[in-house]
């Protein structure tokens, strides 16, 4: 079976492309994809969702340029998608930049793409990298938590926080360095609860990781493999905070994304 390779077009470039789908096709891959629409209010960063999470999708391939990705909201929609696939694929899923010269940077991405590559696009070895990636199986790469992205039109963007299976948190914050929460719950891990009980729930706790400022909420609830919590942002929270709520007597240890 062929493998199937997702492109995704930062700009109009049809030419570029064309190009792209057509050294995929001569290699033996089957390519499709889509031209990237900025406008988060419409959610329009999931129209691509179910392609690249698909059983036979195994490459994902984002043509484009460094301007292309200087708008915070297309670097946050970027992230919400990866974080998405990540979930159903793992974080190992093979994501493949191409570019028209070396101006883009790995350490200038979003966390969710900081295991990427990134290949100029005319270079000779393009289409041998294509191809080896997606036919490679994903590698199994396990973290200490989960994290899951809930989001439609009506109820705004969620995210999704729990501990790595076989693993439990007594209590659990989630902050945002840029925005901070509007609503969070606890639940059942895989959907938004319609209702739910917070232990001790804390508002507007101010953190401080590295040089960054975080505002925080939290509950005292105990969060296992099967539960999870979930916490709406006023708006692109820019960097994301999360993890267990430490004793008063332990160096709180969180996890950090940066979104944009």
């Amino acid at each position: 079976m062929q493998k199937k390779v997702w492109i995704t077009s930062m700009s109009r470039e049809e030419k570029q492309i064309t190009g792209l789908l057509n050294l995929a096709k001569k290699y033996g891959l089957a390519p499709d994809g889509h031209f990237w629409v900025d406008d988060l209010q419409k959610m329009a960063w999931q129209s691509p969702l179910e392609n690249l999470i698909a059983k036979d999708t195994a490459l994902w391939v984002i043509s484009c340029t460094q301007k292309d990705l200087e708008s915070e909201s297309v670097r946050y929609g970027l992230s919400l998608l990866c974080l998405s696939i990540q979930h159903i694929k793992g974080i190992g899923f093979p994501i493949l930049f191409v570019c028209p010269d070396e101006s883009l940077k790995i350490e200038d991405l979003p966390t969710p793409f900081r295991g990427c590559d990134i290949i100029k696009s005319d270079n000779k070895s393009l289409a041998a990298k294509m191809t080896a990636k997606a036919n490679t199986p994903v590698k199994k790469i396990p973290t200490e938590y989960r994290i899951n992205i809930h989001a439609n039109q009506g109820y705004g963007i969620w995210f999704e926080f729990g501990p790595a299976k076989g693993t439990k948190w007594n209590g659990v914050l989630a902050g945002g360095l840029t925005s901070e929460a509007n609503a969070h719950g606890v639940g059942p891990k895989g959907s938004i609860p319609l209702k739910t009980i917070l232990e001790y729930q804390m508002q507007g706790l101010k953190l401080k990781s590295g040089t960054d400022d975080y505002t925080a909420w939290a509950v005292k609830n105990s969060i296992d493999e099967n539960q999870s919590y979930y916490v709406r942002y006023t708006d692109i929270p820019g960097n994301i905070l999360f993890g267990q709520m430490p004793d008063e007597e332990d160096e709180a240890d969180f996890h950090v994304l940066k979104l944009v």
